[in-house]
């Protein structure tokens, strides 16, 4: 198997639990680890396609990842503040019992 192989297997594993963690969790923290865990195999993939590209002089795929890690702060943050504000009203943090959001 070449480098670029092993980096999308290894990227493809990572996505594949991010999204199980996702889809069968219900408690809301994990289900932003599983979302920080898909962006951090896009990461993989972007770096891997730009290290074995036709070009890897150029600094494209460390800019797409600085881009996504900036997107993946934020979404982290607004996210926390999401999860923060629904304990203070309902005492849980499940998103099955998280229906209503109006205070």
């Amino acid at each position: 198997m070449s480098p670029l192989q092993l980096c999308l297997v290894l990227s493809s594993l990572l996505f594949c639990i991010g999204l199980v963690a996702v889809l069968s969790r219900g408690n809301a923290i994990l289900v932003l680890l599983g979302v920080e865990l898909m962006l951090n195999a896009a990461n993989i993939n972007f770096i891997a396609f730009w290290r074995y590209g036709p070009h890897p002089d150029a600094g494209t795929g460390v800019i797409f990842v600085l881009f996504s890690i900036a997107a993946a702060a934020a979404e982290a943050a607004v996210g926390l503040a999401l999860v923060i504000a629904i304990y203070r009203h309902q005492q849980n943090i499940r998103l099955q019992e998280a229906t209503r959001l109006k205070g």
